[in-house]
């Protein structure tokens, strides 16, 4: 599937275009909520405690790591052209 932005925009395309990050926002989402099921029934409510701090950072960190990956993505794709 090649996808271009110069080609004439239609919703049909924005989602394509969306549609792959909410999923992959959507399973990170059900992640945490199951990783947090296990931890707080098999090891107990500290370490689920340390799992509630932790995963707001993790989804920071890959935020940001999204961000900038499509940045530099767009970089080259301009530097190529």
């Amino acid at each position: 599937m090649n996808i271009q932005l110069s080609e004439h925009f239609t919703y049909k395309k924005l989602i394509q275009f969306t549609i792959p990050t909410i999923i992959m926002m959507i399973f990170t989402s059900i992640y945490g909520v199951v990783d947090g099921l296990f931890v707080s029934n098999c090891v107990g409510s500290d370490a689920f405690a340390g799992v509630n701090l932790i995963m707001p950072a993790i989804m920071i960190l890959g935020s940001i790591g999204f961000m900038c990956r499509h940045r530099w993505k767009c970089f080259s794709f301009k530097n190529n052209r």
